[in-house]
């Protein structure tokens, strides 16, 4: 037997945890690790105790056609990265990895080159973590240093462009 890398056994962790999502578009399974520890998880996801989407059978950003990135305001769920880190103490996160796959609701299929929302970035940002490694099929995957976001700071871009 072929011992499996360190990312992809948390990857595949992250990927059984996105099948308790509750999103009709997409859904994600986060894992943050720290020393080889399982430090908290977290998917998408209506807020506790509110109705979920797939127990209402509807979607408003589906309904209304809108696009991947955009108009978060309109969905139900809590994002299976800042589900991760509301149930994580900060001082357990420092330095650690938050490991995240995704997987479309109706296809089954990943989600490729997924990135955290800009919200989600801000949050990992400020959780401490150091590196997030994003699930691209079974066998591949990106890794992201959080310094990365913190020197490329898109909303001192927008501010230049005059937004």
């Amino acid at each position: 037997m072929i011992r499996k890398g360190r990312e992809n056994y948390y990857l595949d962790i992250a990927e059984t945890i996105l099948t308790r999502g509750t999103c009709l578009r997409r859904n994600f399974g986060a894992v943050i690790v720290n020393n080889d520890q399982i430090i908290s998880s977290g998917y998408t996801g209506a807020p506790r105790g509110r109705k979920n989407c797939i127990e209402s059978s509807s979607c408003l950003r589906e309904q209304l056609n809108v696009p991947k990135g955009e108009r978060y305001e309109l969905c139900r769920s809590v994002h299976a990265e800042a589900n991760a880190i509301i149930h994580a103490s900060r001082n357990d996160m420092m330095g650690g990895t938050l490991y995240l796959a995704g997987k479309n609701y109706k296809t089954l299929t990943y989600v490729r080159d997924a990135l955290p929302c800009d919200m989600c970035k801000r949050l990992i940002i400020n959780s401490g973590l150091a590196r997030v490694i994003v699930r691209n099929n079974s066998r591949d995957f990106a890794e992201i240093n959080v310094n990365f976001w913190v020197d490329l700071d898109e909303s001192l871009m927008l501010q230049k462009d005059g937004y």
